[in-house]
């Protein structure tokens, strides 16, 4: 087959955050650029010479659209069109389809440009769990400053008072008080999260997994399995090993208490690639899902879980959620809920340090 472009409008199209499709006669894919591999999760060397709708058949929405721009010569759109990936995950894009000429003026192609809607829709609601982070810590900071004082007086009010009551059988009552105390101001400690700074080495994801993995099982009396499902591609990352086991480690039990029957949690590793967190996009990500079969999170709550204090079960802190979410964000990363094909999914996404402001 002829060339459609030539080398340097090749090395553009890569330049673009916009994915690019060219799809040749009898709708052969004949080249992708690096965003739409990326959002299409091929690369081009697998994609190039297949049929668009052997290789994506989510595409065959877009069929009419495709085969009047091909005969008409004329630009069609496409909205709102689902593409399933690796199970449980799929996008939503928009796409424009134009009739061109190739560079040499030989032959003619249809360009597909592809936008992918859901993906504002996560950058925004990522900017949203950000922003929702500092801001909740910056008012838990205050709201301990003013409460651990008045607190730390009622102890030593309390301490004082026991030593001068004439009967020791009322000392029950100033035990009562301190101890009291003492468990309100480690609830502020537990909210407010670790003081110091994460401790960065090289840590492999997988050996913190199985670390993750086997407290879970002894801790586990719902019978429930763990089950890996790891990619041993993925490299080393800068963590710190213990507050990444204990946000994971959070996870991987609501994730138990929240499976129905007898069951499984999985723990899957992917790469994300081109995944912007924040105002940062980083080149590759390395993605946790853990998954269960339980109810999820209810609607009314899922702009809210990662809050402190809030909570779906009776016998719930509301805790976890949100030291995991501030543990996580300590590495620069992110956790994200998500719920489909019945099963509920909190992805942490941990950037592996190899990044590109996106100055956005």
């Amino acid at each position: 087959m002829s060339r459609i472009l030539n080398t340097q409008t090749g090395q553009l199209l890569d330049t673009m955050n916009t994915g690019i499709v060219l799809v040749g006669s009898g709708l052969y894919i004949r080249h992708m650029n690096t965003a739409a591999e990326s959002m299409l999760g091929i690369s081009r060397t697998m994609a190039n010479d297949r049929n668009i709708f052997e290789t994506f058949p989510s595409m065959t929405r877009i069929n009419k659209q495709l085969m009047m721009a091909w005969d008409n010569q004329q630009i069609y759109f496409g909205r709102d069109m689902e593409i399933v990936m690796e199970k449980p995950h799929r996008i939503i894009i928009d796409c424009v389809i134009s009739p061109k000429i190739s560079d040499d003026l030989s032959t003619k192609y249809l360009m597909i440009e592809l936008y992918q809607v859901d993906r504002r829709l996560r950058i925004y609601r990522e900017d949203h769990l950000l922003s929702q982070g500092e801001s909740t810590r910056e008012l838990l900071r205050g709201v301990a400053h003013e409460v651990k004082n008045p607190l730390g007086g009622i102890r030593g009010a309390a301490q004082l008072l026991a030593g001068e009551l004439p009967d020791s059988q009322y000392t029950s009552y100033t035990d009562v008080i301190i101890h009291e105390v003492d468990r309100l101001q480690s609830l502020l400690d537990r909210m407010l999260g670790p003081r110091q700074l994460p401790r960065l080495e090289k840590v492999n994801i997988h050996q913190v997994l199985e670390q993750v993995r086997m407290l879970a099982e002894v801790d586990n009396e719902y019978s429930i399995r763990v089950v890996a499902d790891y990619d041993p591609s993925l490299p080393e990352l800068d963590a710190d090993t213990g507050m990444l086991q204990q946000a994971l480690l959070n996870l991987v039990r609501n994730a138990i208490q929240a499976s129905t029957g007898e069951d499984q949690v999985v723990l899957r590793t992917r790469p994300e690639r081109q995944f912007t967190i924040g105002h940062v996009k980083h080149r590759l990500l390395i993605r946790v899902e853990i998954i269960d079969n339980g109810n999820g999170i209810p609607e009314d709550m899922v702009e809210t879980m990662f809050l402190p204090l809030v909570t779906g079960r009776k016998d719930g802190s509301g805790l976890g959620l949100a030291i995991a979410q501030n543990l996580v964000q300590r590495h620069d990363g992110l956790i994200e809920y998500e719920r489909c094909d019945g099963k509920t999914c909190f992805i942490v996404y941990l950037p592996t340090g190899r990044k590109n402001d996106t100055g956005k």
